[in-house]
C-alpha cells in the first residue's frame, strides 16, 4: 500500500516549494492586483451573460401558403379631414377592399394638432356615388338631374332633387320619413355639410388591416365617394389638391417580438408645393421568433424606399399616400437559448487559468529583468 501511495505522489503536477523559498515583490503585488481585477471584471461579464438568453439566427426557404397578414398602423394627416380619408386595400391576386371601416379608428384634428372628436368607426363618410335619378340609374355626364320622390310623386313629371323636396312629398302623402340615411339626396347633402364642416382639420388613423399574403398595396387617400358623388364644394376643388403631408407613428407587419426594428416609426414627410402621391415600396421578410420558454411569434421585418411622384402631369394621379408591399422568399428564423452551466463554468476556468498563466509570465519578466539590470549596475559600480 505505501508503495503504491509512493507512486501516487510522484505523479504530483503541483510540487510544493517551502516557503523559506518564496521571494515576494512589490512589482509581483501591483501584478497581482491587476490580474485580480481583471478576474473580477470578467468573472461579472461573464456571470450576466449566463443569465441572459443568447439568440440563434437561421435562414430558410419560406414554403408557407395560403396566410394572412396583419398590417398595423397609425398615421397621421394634419391636412386632410377625416370624412374625406379612406384606406384601399388591393393585391396582385385580384383581391380589393375600397374604403375599409371596420377595425379602423379616426380621431379629428384641429389646426394645432389636438384632438376634437374621436371614433371607433369607419374611416371617412358614407360612400356617396353619382345622384340616384328617378327612372332608377345613376346620373350620367350630360344628363338632367331629376331625383326620385321614393314613390310619393304626385305625377310622373315630379322630380325631388333635395333632401326637403322628398320630405314635402312624403308630407303631402301623409307619410312619415323615419330612416333618411336611406333617402339618396339626404345621404348627400349630409355628406357635403360634414365636408364643410371639417374643412381645414387634420386626421389621425390607427387600427389594422387583414390581408392576403400576397403582393399587393394599401393606400390612404381621398375617398372614392368624393370623386364619384359630383358634389360641389369650393373649399375642396381638385385644381386646390390636397395636402398629404403625412407622419407615420407606428408601421408593422405581424406581431412585434422582442429586438424588432420598424424603419418607418416616427417618419415623417411634408408635402412641397405641389401634390401629387407618395409611395412606399416594401419589402416584407417573413420571421419567426422563439423565445426562451418556446413561444413562438410568427411575424414579420421589412425594408422599405420611397417615391414622391409629382401631381403635375397627365394623366394626373390620384393623390394620397401608397405603401406597395411584397415579400421575400427566404425566412428568417430567431431562437433564445440558454447557456449550459458546464460551458459557464469552462468560461470561468478559461478566465482565471488564463490570467493566472498570463499574469505570471509578466511577473516573472519583470522580475529577471530587474534582476538582471541590478546585476548589471552592480558589476559596473565595482570596476
Amino acid at each position: 500500500m505505501d508503495v503504491f501511495l509512493h507512486k501516487v505522489k510522484g505523479l504530483d503536477a503541483f510540487p510544493k516549494v517551502n516557503e523559506d523559498f518564496y521571494k515576494r515583490t512589490l512589482s509581483g503585488g501591483v501584478v497581482t492586483l491587476v490580474s485580480a481585477l481583471i478576474m473580477l471584471l470578467l468573472f461579472i461579464s461573464e456571470t450576466k451573460s449566463y443569465f441572459y438568453s443568447a439568440t440563434e439566427t437561421k435562414l430558410v426557404v419560406d414554403t408557407s401558403r395560403g396566410e394572412r397578414l396583419r398590417v398595423n398602423f397609425d398615421i397621421t394627416f394634419p391636412s386632410i379631414p377625416c370624412t374625406l380619408l379612406s384606406v384601399d386595400t388591393r393585391d396582385i391576386s385580384g383581391e380589393q377592399h375600397q374604403d375599409i371601416r371596420h377595425d379602423i379608428e379616426k380621431k379629428r384634428l384641429d389646426s394645432h394638432g389636438n384632438v376634437i372628436e374621436s371614433r371607433k368607426e369607419g374611416i371617412g363618410g358614407a360612400k356617396i356615388e353619382r345622384p340616384l335619378q328617378k327612372h332608377g340609374g345613376r346620373l350620367d355626364k350630360g344628363e338632367e338631374y331629376c331625383g326620385t320622390c321614393y314613390g310619393a310623386e304626385e305625377s310622373d313629371e315630379q322630380c325631388c332633387n333635395s333632401c326637403e323636396e322628398v320630405r314635402e312629398a312624403y308630407k303631402k302623402k301623409g307619410w312619415a320619413l323615419t330612416n333618411p340615411d336611406l333617402i339618396d339626396q339626404c345621404t348627400r347633402e349630409d355628406f357635403v355639410e360634414r365636408v364643410k364642416t371639417q374643412h381645414g382639420e387634420g386626421c389621425s388613423v390607427h387600427g389594422f388591416l387583414d390581408v392576403s399574403k400576397v403582393a399587393g398595396n394599401f393606400h390612404f387617400a381621398p375617398g372614392r365617394g368624393y370623386y364619384e358623388s359630383n358634389v360641389e364644394v369650393p373649399e375642396l376643388s381638385l385644381e386646390a389638391g390636397f395636402n398629404i403631408t403625412h407622419k407615420i407613428n407606428k408601421l408593422s407587419f405581424g406581431t412585434e417580438f422582442p429586438g424588432v426594428v420598424n424603419p418607418l416609426d416616427g417618419a415623417q414627410w411634408t408635402q412641397p408645393a405641389s401634390d401629387g402621391t407618395y409611395q412606399y415600396f416594401i419589402k416584407v421578410v417573413p420571421t419567426i421568433y422563439t423565445d426562451i420558454r418556446g413561444r413562438k411569434i410568427d411575424s414579420n421585418q421589412f425594408s422599405v424606399t420611397e417615391h414622391f411622384r409629382d401631381g403635375n402631369v397627365h394623366p394626373r394621379p390620384q393623390p394620397g399616400v401608397f405603401f406597395f408591399y411584397d415579400f421575400s422568399p427566404i425566412k428568417v428564423i430567431f431562437t433564445e437559448e440558454n447557456r449550459s452551466f458546464l460551458h459557464y463554468l469552462t468560461n470561468l476556468c478559461a478566465i482565471v487559468g488564463g490570467i493566472f498563466t498570463v499574469s505570471g509570465i509578466i511577473d516573472s519578466f519583470i522580475y529577471h529583468g530587474q534582476k538582471a539590470l541590478k546585476k548589471k549596475m552592480e558589476i559596473g559600480k565595482y570596476r
